[in-house]
């Protein structure tokens, strides 16, 4: 394999689908079991002077658009996945209520939950068909988002019974107040589903609940503003143009994320250079095959594990992934690539090294400076009260666990390494960190199937001082039974 090759290959090569026969089968499929569940639950309910084939007009439109919007929801690193499209296909269903000629949709917020639901559901078997990815999460804070917005509006706006309509603020709003009352219902259900979203990803780890917050808002932000726009626009169009309504005002959003598309499509390509840059030092002999992949992701690991947010977190694995570049200007390399074993003297020198190659690309400035920090003690952070940041100290004792294990995953070299790291705590190593790294790698032996790591039998991991008195009484187990 030339050296070339050796440099591109990797995982992340993944080739381009192209849509089978199946697949058209599949979403024509899911169409016509659409228009026959809303057929279905039309067929007894025929509200006085409703065109029950124009209700059903406007019902299948919409629930093809969420199951569209679904089918093609846009992710990017660093940016949560979202679904522009039917999210604002929701709100504006949810907000409709008015046709053209007098016409009127049911006023039942029921039923339009369940179009929205039936869609939402279609889009995400479709998107199981075509091997596409599904985040339950994220599915269910837009379910979320969608219901807010229809109580709020049809329920406790629009309905006789409510306290709004009984003290004259019902359906009596000039069409400038009622855009206003949509804007802020779809407000208060988005904000729904960023609180929504932030406990559940705040459950699956130790994650500050404002710095996770914070970062689901910014995340949501760019697109939220017009999704929020076109859904209102939507329904208020609905009354001079009816259904059409809907593909006039998405379109704009449509071409915005074909747009959103190609810059996530940049995202990866600058993702995957980065990777092929990194495998440099494996290629050159620097270092061993796969450290500074292994380095990575056991870096977003632990950052996951300290609550980093997902912005800093892709921010992480370009340094974890770059840590070692410098190597390439040595004259002779470290023997196995180990600079947690060289002198401190030369591991500065390679993180000099590192950073100045990484500020020469003069986009990276903050995984410079995530670099400019990964072999700088702990105990200046202690003693000294040096501003070292996290994510630092996270690829310091990501790199030294790899260094120390030189990439063996059974359980005397996880072991060894971690004893070793334990030596420097508090030193060397943050001791929050290095807890992380235990909890990181009991995780992944036991998606593994491994029962390796020490607990208590309680079940509970062993970490910290126990940990190390656990590990000290075996070694001189062993001694005691090799002397026999």
């Amino acid at each position: 394999m030339s050296l070339l090759d050796r440099l591109t290959a990797g995982p992340a090569d993944v080739p381009r689908r192209r849509t089978s026969s199946r697949e058209v089968l599949i979403l024509v499929v899911t169409v016509v079991g659409i228009a026959a569940a809303i057929v279905s639950a039309l067929s007894g309910t025929r509200p006085p002077g409703i065109d029950t084939m124009g209700t059903l007009v406007v019902y299948v439109t919409f629930a093809l658009a969420i199951v569209l919007g679904e089918l093609y929801a846009i992710s990017a690193p660093g940016l949560r996945a979202t679904a522009p499209i039917a999210t604002s296909s929701a709100f504006a269903l949810a907000f409709m209520l008015d046709l053209p000629d007098g016409d009127r949709l049911p006023l039942s917020p029921a039923l339009v939950l369940a179009v929205i639901g039936v869609g939402t559901v279609a889009g995400q078997v479709l998107r199981c068909a075509t091997g596409r990815t599904v985040s339950i999460v994220e599915v269910a804070g837009r379910l979320l988002a969608a219901g807010v917005a229809t109580v709020l509006y049809r329920q406790v706006h629009l309905d006789p019974s409510s306290v709004v309509a009984a003290a004259g603020h019902g359906d009596h709003f000039d069409p400038a107040l009622r855009a206003l009352l949509m804007l802020g219902i779809s407000l208060i259900a988005l904000l729904a589903d960023v609180v929504f979203t932030t406990l559940m990803h705040s459950t699956s780890s130790a994650t500050n609940l404002r710095r996770t917050f914070i970062d689901e808002v910014v995340s949501s932000a760019p697109l939220s503003s017009a999704v929020v726009v076109t859904g209102v626009l939507v329904a208020l169009a609905a009354v001079p143009v009816g259904v059409a309504a809907l593909p006039l005002f998405l379109a704009p959003l449509v071409f915005t994320l074909f747009a959103f598309r190609r810059y996530a499509g940049i995202r990866a390509t600058y993702l995957q250079s980065i990777r092929t840059l990194s495998r440099l030092t494996d290629a050159a002999g620097y270092t061993p095959a796969g450290h500074s992949e292994r380095v990575a992701a056991l870096a977003t690991a632990l950052g996951r594990e300290l609550g980093v947010s997902e912005r800093e977190l892709l921010d992480l694995e370009y340094a974890a992934l770059l840590h070692d570049i410098g190597q390439v200007a040595l004259v002779e390399p470290i023997p196995g690539g180990a600079t947690v074993l060289a002198a401190p003297a030369d591991q500065r020198r390679i993180e000099n090294d590192t950073v100045d190659i990484v500020r020469e690309t003069g986009v990276l400035d903050d995984v410079a400076d995530i670099l400019a920090h990964q072999t700088t003690p702990y105990r200046q952070v202690r003693e000294l009260g040096e501003r070292i940041p996290l994510t630092s100290r996270i690829v310091k004792v990501a790199n030294a666990y790899e260094d120390l294990s030189a990439g063996a995953r059974g359980p005397r070299a996880r072991d060894s390494a971690l004893e070793r790291i334990y030596l420097g705590l508090g030193y060397e190593y943050d001791p929050a960190v290095v807890d992380a790294l235990q909890r990181a790698l009991a995780q992944r032996d036991d998606r593994e199937g491994r029962a390796d790591a020490p607990r208590t039998p309680s079940g509970r991991l062993v970490t910290g001082r126990a940990f190390t008195g656990r590990l000290a009484a075996a070694r001189r187990r062993e001694a005691t039974e090799r002397d026999r």
